[in-house]
Formats: C-alpha cells, sequence, structure tokens
C-alpha cells in the first residue's frame, strides 16, 4: 500500500511540473501575440498608441502623409504613445503607418487611412476649375463721349508793339528830344514855304540876266 502511494506523488510530481513549465513557456510567448497597434487620425492630428511590443530597441514606427514624412522612422521599445499634428489642407490626406516588429515579420503593420478637412476649410478648387479660362469681355457698344471743346484763353497782349504798329503815324506828339521825324504839322512850316519861294524868285530873276544878257549881246 506504501509502494503504490509513493508512486502516485512522484507521478503527481511529474504532472505538476510539466504543467507549470507549459505555463511558464506560454507566459513568456504571449507578449509576442499581444501587440497592440492603436492608431487614429482626425481633420488634425494622428495619435498613436503602439503598445507590449517587448523591450527590444529594434521596434520601429514611420508615419508619412501624401508620400512625405510626418514622423520619420523612429526606435521604440515595448510602447510607443504621440500626437502629431497634420498640415494645414483643402482636401484629404493619405496617412500610412508603418510599425516594424523586432520578433518577426508576421506581426508588422502597414495601415493607411484618410484625413478629412476640417469644417471651415474651403476646398480647393478642382483640376477643371483652375484650367478653364475667364471668359472673352464682350466690346463695349457705348458711343464714344465726345468730350467738350476746352476754351482757349485769349492771347495777353505784349507791350512790344509788332512792325504794323510801327508804321502807322502816333497821334500824339512825340516827347521832347525824340530824333524820329514828326509826321504831323508843326511850326517851321511856314518857314520852310518861305524859302522855297525865295529860291524860286532868285531863279527866275537869274534866268531873266541871263536872257538879256543875251539880248544885248545879239
Amino acid at each position: 500500500m506504501t509502494q503504490f502511494s509513493g508512486s502516485w506523488r512522484r507521478r503527481g510530481a511529474l504532472i505538476t511540473a510539466a504543467t507549470a513549465g507549459v505555463l511558464a513557456v506560454g507566459l513568456s510567448a504571449a507578449p509576442a501575440f499581444a501587440h497592440t497597434p492603436t492608431w487614429d487620425v482626425t481633420c488634425s492630428e494622428v495619435s498613436l498608441d503602439l503598445t507590449a511590443y517587448g523591450n527590444s530597441d529594434k521596434n520601429t514606427v514611420t508615419v508619412t502623409v501624401d508620400g512625405k514624412d510626418l514622423l520619420p522612422t523612429e526606435s521604440f521599445k515595448n510602447e510607443f504613445h504621440k500626437k502629431l499634428t497634420l498640415p494645414e489642407h483643402s482636401d484629404t490626406l493619405a496617412v500610412r503607418l508603418v510599425v516594424k516588429a523586432a520578433d518577426g515579420e508576421r506581426y508588422n503593420v502597414d495601415d493607411q487611412k484618410t484625413a478629412p478637412v476640417c469644417p471651415g476649410s474651403s476646398p480647393a478648387p478642382s483640376e477643371s476649375e483652375s484650367t478653364t479660362p475667364p471668359p472673352a469681355e464682350s466690346p463695349s457698344t457705348e458711343a464714344p463721349s465726345e468730350e467738350a471743346p476746352t476754351e482757349t484763353a485769349p492771347a495777353t497782349p505784349t507791350e512790344e508793339p509788332t512792325s504794323s504798329e510801327e508804321a502807322l503815324p502816333s497821334s500824339q506828339p512825340s516827347p521832347a528830344g525824340d530824333n524820329l521825324a514828326e509826321t504831323g504839322s508843326s511850326s517851321a512850316t511856314p518857314m520852310i514855304a518861305g524859302a522855297a519861294a525865295v529860291v524860286v524868285v532868285a531863279g527866275a530873276g537869274i534866268m531873266w540876266a541871263a536872257r538879256k544878257r543875251r539880248t544885248v549881246q545879239n
């Protein structure tokens, strides 16, 4: 009876040890199957929550927006939590998440989401709208307005007399000492007339004397 009970004890101990070993293996392998890549995309930001990736520093995460890096490749251990601000946009954005696990490619993540346009942002014009030329302006049918003739101011008379004004006789007497010839009558006119009469008489007397002398000689 004692031998039978001892053998059962030994068997029980072996079973207990085997069970403990299986549990230990299962617990050690559990983190490899517990990777949790949680992420969310809104109109303005990207939220990353990566958990249970083990303590290896070979885990990496990358986030791109329309093919451009929003989060360049960054290494992390076990957990990674971060919020990334999206650039201002008037059209939807394609956001891509790439996670590479250190314990195997089967745990890698390559996922893509779309960031909508935030309320209040004006949408970008479509390509057809941007390339459509504006309508040509029709020629105006209105007759051109006639400009009112501008009034020409009368020319201001100059102080200098023209040549025609200088030729006209002046009705006013010249001031004393002026060398210009007088065009009107003056007090010297009778004297000039008397001198002319004397010259005429003298000439007539000379001619008469000459004729008389010729007669006497003949």
